[in-house]
């Protein structure tokens, strides 16, 4: 099993070394590393020349977390895919974990586990409603993201099926992604914490977008009227898209915006309608 490992950054030249690190003292040793410095002004690249030669550094224009893991993907030799956020980190026998689980379920092609979390230096519990699940789970995916990006590992040949990251997306390109992978793939879960994910900093993403509802009902619209999914599948995501437009429209009506609130009416009529017809 040939690993590459992905690691996409954007001026976190502070935090970026940790994740690094944390790769280079895994206990199996990935094909490669691959980082994608999305157009850093903070010295970023040319500590990475300097101190990691060993690690293939990809530079690009800023384009976004999506085009820099497409693009490190497309430079990976291996044959299976690690991703891992620049502000996060593995623990010392993530990818012996998850190679002995997938060696031992090998109808299995894509793999997440559980995870730590630490908000302003301090460790935190997740929520119920995050909790992971293995298997079938399409389900499951459609009204959060559950899959940490930091935690995967799967088939470079899948996305070759079902797309790739959608550079058109701020946020929830991996909620977007998943889904189009959870409605075709079985998924393996490891229930035990293989990465600590760290939050609280002013630059992440989920801090600095707003409206990260709005993005969710745009992967489900573009799940719907580009994706081939089963007749039980289709629906699931239609029940879905319905329930947020309409969390999304209570918004609108709250925040008196009429024209759009209108907008959202009409699109929830549509989507009832194309249920009833499906």
């Amino acid at each position: 099993m040939k690993i590459s490992v992905v690691i996409p950054t954007y001026n976190r030249i502070a935090l970026v070394e940790r994740a690094i690190d944390s790769v280079l003292r895994q206990s199996i040793k990935p094909f490669d590393i691959i980082v994608v410095d999305d157009g850093s002004d903070d010295g970023t690249s040319e500590m990475i020349k300097k101190k990691y030669r060993s690690i293939n550094l990809v530079q690009q224009q800023n384009s976004g977390v999506s085009a820099a893991r497409n693009n490190g993907i497309k430079h990976a030799k291996g044959d299976w895919i690690s991703l891992l956020d620049s502000d996060d980190e593995w623990t010392g026998k993530k990818l012996e974990n998850q190679v002995d689980r997938l060696i031992k379920n090998p109808d299995y092609h894509f793999c997440h586990t559980n995870e730590i979390w630490i908000r302003n230096g301090v460790r935190v519990n997740q929520k119920k409603k995050h909790q992971k699940y293995g298997g079938y789970i399409f389900d499951k995916c459609l009204d959060i993201c559950r899959i940490s990006p930091s935690s995967v590992l799967f088939r470079k040949n899948i996305l070759d099926h079902v797309g790739w990251f959608d550079n058109h997306l701020p946020v929830c390109e991996d909620y977007d992604l998943w889904l189009r992978i959870t409605a075709e793939y079985k998924i393996l879960f490891i229930d035990e914490p293989l990465i600590i994910k760290y939050g609280g900093h002013d630059d992440q993403l989920s801090h600095s977008v707003e409206g990260i509802e709005f993005f969710r009902i745009k992967s489900l619209e573009n799940l719907l009227e580009r994706s081939e999914l089963s007749t039980n599948n289709r629906i699931l995501a239609i029940e879905m898209i319905i329930k947020k437009y309409n969390i999304y429209l209570n918004g609108l009506i709250k925040r008196k915006k009429q024209t759009e609130a209108e907008q959202v009416k009409e699109k929830i009529k549509f989507w009832k309608k194309d249920m009833i017809e499906y």
